[in-house]
């Protein structure tokens, strides 16, 4: 693949990524209630999840695209539409975080099964990826390499963000719950995922 694709395909990723979702917000709870220390784990169970979802949705997509060149094609008007669809469910989501504190003490490995299996099996996560994929692959470039190149850049990604927000969240409690400042960043993430939809589009139609 090219370097222009690759730096678009990480792009989106990292702006994907920092919207919270149902992964996010488990990482949230952990944090709020036992601090800093769930981090590292958290941050590899959701990494190892991220891993199991993107090969499946991978593998799924490659078998469309070895079948029918039209249905890869109908897949990506589609996935352009579900990230539109994202990004108004964002936008309208308000100003609060569904994440209370887990108080209950967990050990490492627990918390890192737990965040593996949220993110894993979560249904939505393999929709997503079905929807989001397609949109970077080049069909005429190896699928094999291009699979291998955007699972080692979403997963690192995947496992920064994580981090990230578990130390966040660990220290900046207040912010986590201001709900001018969640509603903001709800506002801010819809309206880019808005973006990313009509942009594929766009594309699409005009290389068409």
């Amino acid at each position: 693949m090219t370097f222009e694709a690759w730096a678009a395909f990480a792009a989106a990723t990292a702006v994907l990524l920092v919207i919270p979702g149902p992964t996010i917000l488990l990482v949230i709870s952990y944090a709020l209630g036992q601090g800093w220390r769930t981090a590292l784990p958290m941050a590899i169970g959701v990494a190892l999840g991220d891993f199991t979802a993107m090969t499946l949705s991978m593998l799924g997509v490659g078998a469309l695209l070895a079948t029918s060149a039209t249905i890869f094609t109908a897949l990506k008007w589609a996935g352009a539409a579900y990230l539109i669809y994202l990004g108004v469910k964002l936008f309208r989501a308000g100003g609060s975080l569904d994440a209370e504190p887990r108080k209950d003490a967990s050990s490492a490995l627990k918390m890192l099964g737990h965040a593996w299996l949220v993110t894993a099996l979560n249904p939505k996560s393999i929709t997503f990826f079905v929807a989001f994929l397609p949109q970077f692959l080049d069909p005429k470039a190896d699928f094999w390499t291009q699979m291998l190149i955007f699972e080692a850049t979403f997963i690192t990604l995947a496992f920064a963000n994580a981090f990230g927000y578990a130390l966040i969240a660990s220290r900046a409690r207040a912010l986590v719950g201001n709900p001018r400042a969640i509603g903001l960043f709800n506002k801010a993430g819809g309206t880019l995922l808005i973006g990313a939809g009509i942009a594929t589009v766009a594309v699409r139609s005009g290389s068409s």
